[in-house]
Formats: C-alpha cells, structure tokens, sequence
C-alpha cells in the first residue's frame, strides 16, 4: 500500500491552484442520472469521484472523463440495484437514492460506508422521500424503495439541516409531480452548486435566505453545461499548511466568501490574510496564538471537516484551545495520532482540549479518515524529523495530489509503494 514519508519542519512557501469541490461534485454526478447529457467542468480527480462514475454507469448513464471535465450521456436501459461494493466504497453514495427512484419507480441500496465518523444516520433521507411517496422497506442493513404512482410534491420540514438529505430532496423533487416545500434545508455552498446545476437543466427552483427552497416539478430535465465551485475545504487545508509551518500560501481558483469562517480562525490565531478577487493569501507567524473555543456547526459557522485540520494547527499555537464538535460523534479519531508526534490533547466526549506550543517529532502514523489524515500530515510537515504515514487511501478520497502541492510548496514529501 502507499504511504507518506515527510521529513518536516521546513516552512512552505508558493501557490496551491484549487482543484472542484468533492462535496459539489458526487451530488451533481448523482442528478446526472435524471438529467440529460450534460458537461460538468472542474471535476477533481478523486477516487471518491471514481466511485460515483461506476455507480452513474451503472444506473445507465455513459460518463467518460476528459482531463477535468466529465461528460454523461442518457442510454437505455440501467439497474435500479446499487451493488453492496459500490455502496460501501463512500458514504455519499445515499445521494443517488432519490435520483434512482425517480428515474426507476424503484431502488434497492445498502447503507453507505466511506469513513467511520460515528453516528450518521440517513432518517432524514428516508422521511423526506416517504412524505414524497416512496415505500421504502429495511431489511439487515439493506433498503428496499418503490414508488408505485411516481414521487409527488411534499412540504417537508427538517429538523436538522442535513447536507445529505438537503440534496436527495432536490434531486428526487426537481422532476416530482407537483411543488415541494423544504424547510430548514441545508446552506451550503455546495448545496447552491447543487441548485445551479438543476436549474441549468431546466429545474424550476427558488430559495430564500432562510434556508427554504421551493422545487416545482417539471416532466423532464435536459442537459447542460456546469463548471463545480473550487474546493473550500482544500482551500481551507492548504492555508492551514501555511499556518502550521509559518509559511506563506496562496490560493488560486478560491471563493473568499466560502472560507470565511476558516479565515477567520487563521487571522485570530495571528496569520496575516489577504483575499484579491479569485485568490486568497496568508502568512503564518512564528508564534500562533491560541483560539479559545471553536464550535463546529451548519454553514456558515465552522465546518465540521475543518475541524481535525484547525486543531493541528492549534497543537503549535501558543496557549490552549477548546473544540466542540457538534456534528459528528465520532470525529476525533485522528487525535492517537496527533499525540505521537508530540500534541498534547485531551478528550471528553465532545470536547477536546488542546495545550500547544510544545514540539513535535517525527512518528510512524496512519490515517484514520479524510480530514483526519489531512491534520497528520500537516502535523508531520511541522515536527522535525521523520514522519512515515500509512493508509493515505483516506487522503486519495478527497484531495488531488496533496503531496504534489505540498512539494511544491517546497516540503520534503515523497509518495511511495503502490
């Protein structure tokens, strides 16, 4: 298997040019499946990107890739069966469920796998899309949907503003008979993405500030043409790399109104921040200073995938900082790992406490999931000396090339094995 090897403690240094975002990506190869050929430019090339492919040719549709553009096209014909490997291979891949039973009148799915983040349940999906009038049956971890006389409009009301749910909705409403009212939706960028790409196929869709969005829907959606919004998150790690090592990063390809609450964070830890049209700047400081309390919370509070990798930075900043992770109940596994190289952090439940300042050192480590493997290997370009990390598949799910950024950031990473 391929690890990392890093030999840390250099500052980086240089421009990073921001790949598409992951989490507007998989939704839109999702709607695909009901849309008609269509061109979706800025596509990363990820391997959670992959697996959405092999799931959209499943369901009928031919996708091919040129360069970062992926281009469908409608066939006859699909399963309305989602294999067990597919299903299993990312969690996203619940998004295709309303497509499926839009375009089929049937799906029958497993419960998605991808990262182990604790408690992620699909309740949300499955009432949405009953009060749509799906029939939808569990049986040993595997979902069983029809909808005999076709999905029609609801007034459904979350509870919470689940991303997840939030995009089944949109795709399974955009061709429903009748209006759908959706109340308490998530707000995230990646949600608009989402939004835009419907409305170029011809969705009838509108939303308030609020976070209620109307879909009235029409009899059949046409191709387009859509260009994914740069990657946040990526965004957001790589100004975190410049930060940790007391480098000087930019951004290229960003949208500054989508990492406002990371930039946030970096300028009050002390970095120095500059947004100019499409690219954001920072510069670290040899003394960060501590952040208080950082709260993970629906957009535009702190995102919930930012968490692991504002932490690492915060175990090299002077002073304690406290996180609070409020979204996912089992988002603190990178922390074993940040301990070898030297982070002194406790753990309670939700909270975590972060005493920084001390030094790191290289350590064998491995990555737990995707942004917790992004926090250690931040962590190692830090520490001085060697650091070997294993299990970078997590990485491969969500960032392009990271160590080929990273090195041209001027860090001493190299990838190795197969």
């Amino acid at each position: 298997m391929s690890h990392y090897i890093i030999n840390g403690g250099r500052r980086l240094e240089g421009t990073v040019r921001l790949h598409g975002a992951k989490n507007a990506t998989l939704p839109i190869l999702a709607a695909a499946t009901i849309c008609g050929d269509s061109v979706i430019a800025n596509c990363p090339c990820l391997t959670d990107v992959e697996v959405a492919l092999d799931i959209l040719r499943h369901l009928g549709c031919d996708a091919r890739r040129e360069e970062d553009r992926i281009i469908t096209t409608q066939t006859v014909g699909g399963s309305c069966v989602i294999p067990d490997r597919l299903m299993g291979a990312m969690r996203s891949s619940i998004v295709f469920l309303g497509a499926m039973i839009s375009r089929f009148g049937c799906a029958q799915v497993t419960l998605p796998g991808g990262c182990e983040l604790g408690s992620r349940p699909i309740d949300l999906h499955l009432s949405a899309l009953r009060q749509m009038g799906a029939e939808i049956h569990e049986d040993c971890g595997a979902l069983r949907c029809s909808a005999p006389q076709g999905l029609h409009g609801a007034d459904i009301t979350l509870s919470f503003p689940s991303v997840g749910a939030t995009e089944n909705i949109l795709i399974a409403a955009a061709a429903a008979k009748g209006e759908t009212i959706l109340r308490g939706a998530a707000r995230e960028p990646e949600i608009g993405d989402l939004i835009a790409f419907l409305k170029g196929c011809g969705g009838d869709i509108s939303a308030d500030i609020d976070g209620t969005i109307c879909i009235r829907g029409v009899s059949q959606l046409h191709g387009t043409s859509h260009r994914v919004i740069p990657d946040r998150i990526a965004g957001g790690t790589y100004l975190c790399a410049g930060a940790i090592t007391n480098g000087e990063v930019e951004l290229e390809e960003a949208e500054a109104a989508h990492l406002l609450s990371t930039l946030a964070w970096l300028h009050n830890a002390g970095c120095r921040v500059n947004v100019n049209g499409r690219k954001v700047w920072l510069r670290g400081t040899p003394r960060l200073r501590e952040l208080g309390m950082v709260k993970t919370a629906p957009y535009p509070g702190f995102p919930t995938d930012m968490q692991a990798i504002l932490m690492a930075v915060a175990a090299v900043a002077q002073g304690t900082t406290v996180f609070v992770e409020n979204i996912f109940d089992g988002r603190y596994r990178h922390i074993p790992e940040l301990r070898k190289l030297g982070c002194d952090i406790s753990v309670q439940g939700r909270v975590a406490v972060v005493n920084g300042g001390g030094p790191l050192h290289g350590a064998p480590l491995r990555c737990t999931d995707l942004r917790g493997g992004a926090a250690v290997v931040l962590a190692a370009m830090a520490a001085e000396g060697e650091s070997q990390v294993e299990g970078i598949y997590h990485i491969d799910r969500g960032y392009e090339c990271m160590e080929q950024h990273l090195a041209a950031l001027g860090g001493d990473i190299i990838r190795t094995g197969r």
